[in-house]
């Protein structure tokens, strides 16, 4: 399909109240619903990080009458920096097309739905690169975070193996007792339980259907698994699912298009807000100090383009953030929790 030219915003005998347009609803993005975000006033700088071992230290002793009592000190790690880059993407609108559009067309309003759409494809894409991609071969998986856990298929009788778990597809897996663990693993060197589980759509759709789960919510729930409920039954405040697809093929190649975060899931602590000394997974840095941009650094313009000729305007789409890990060990990353093949 070519790209919409002035020819083709005229036509003929158009039906007013029908047109096509695959626009992903924003519901499907998690990038701006599991981390915080820090507006920041500068594009860069340095954020601080106290190392927990200090703070977990049992050094407190008994005092007897006319002693000091026992001391120490916490490290601070200053080197911790963030970088928001800006991201962009631009539609133009010439003079012809706005004098030749029929109902139900609107050429603003499909420009500014357009770039809206890309640039919120950008973010989500940028996201899972940050923290949902992982790197290595099937069963030798790396990420990351502080735990990484690969999904192989049932040994049978065996066992899996450490940094092993079965996939959530096979009849045999232990979905909740992996999320168990991985909760556990967090706890155990952070002393925070996990609030959060991203999924990817893949993965959603076999928990909700796996026997295990479902054994346990048949009584009083009908039956019916929605993320809510699976929130419940893994004991975080909530579970996020990854609808959002993108296609990787290049213009005028064979549309390649699945779902962005791919097979995997994320069990992890994100803090409710930001602020001093508050831990958190990831920290989204926005820089706020751009005029009229939003939470995520991001804003839509309207720029005058006169040498395209007189009446162009150019919709244009900004963004400027940094996506960082800030306390790897606040993470699990189930990589390959199904099996989709």
């Amino acid at each position: 399909m070519t790209q919409p030219t002035r020819s083709m915003v005229h036509i003929d005998r158009a039906l007013t109240n029908i047109s096509v347009a695959f626009i992903q609803n924003s519901k499907n993005f998690v990038a701006d619903k599991v981390f915080p975000v820090v507006p920041v006033q500068k594009q860069s700088d340095r954020y601080f990080v106290y190392l927990k071992e200090d703070w977990f230290r049992d050094e407190a002793e008994e005092r007897a009458p006319g002693t000091e009592s026992a001391g120490g000190k916490y490290e601070i790690d200053n080197t911790p920096t963030y970088f928001a880059r800006k991201y962009a993407f631009h539609k133009d609108i010439t003079e012809e097309d706005r004098a030749n559009q029929d109902q139900p067309l609107n050429v603003d309003t499909d420009a500014t739905e357009f770039v809206t759409q890309k640039m919120l494809l950008r973010r989500e894409t940028l996201w899972a690169q940050k923290y949902f991609t992982p790197g290595g071969t099937a069963g030798a998986y790396i990420s990351p975070w502080g735990t990484t856990l690969s999904g192989v298929a049932s040994p049978g009788q065996g066992s899996v193996g450490a940094g092993k778990f079965v996939r959530w597809n096979d009849p045999a897996s232990t979905p909740i007792q992996d999320i168990s663990n991985g909760k556990l693993a967090i706890s155990a060197v952070t002393g925070y339980q996990p609030n959060v589980l991203v999924l990817g759509a893949r993965v959603y759709e076999m928990l909700k259907n796996h026997d295990e789960i479902l054994s346990r919510i048949v009584f009083t729930q009908r039956g019916i698994v929605t993320a809510d409920i699976l929130a419940a039954l893994f004991d975080v405040e909530k579970v996020v699912v990854g609808w959002a697809v993108r296609n990787v093929a290049p213009k005028g190649a064979q549309e390649d298009t699945d779902f962005l975060l791919g097979d995997h899931a994320l069990l992890a602590y994100a803090a409710p807000r930001p602020g001093l000394k508050v831990p958190s997974a990831g920290y989204i840095f926005s820089w706020a100090g751009l005029l009229g941009a939003g939470a995520y650094g991001n804003r839509i313009m309207r720029i005058p383009v006169p040498l395209l000729g007189a009446g162009t305007e150019r919709v244009e789409g900004e963004m400027a953030f940094d996506q960082k890990i800030v306390a790897a060990d606040l993470g699990v990353f189930f990589a390959g929790a199904v099996n989709s093949d």
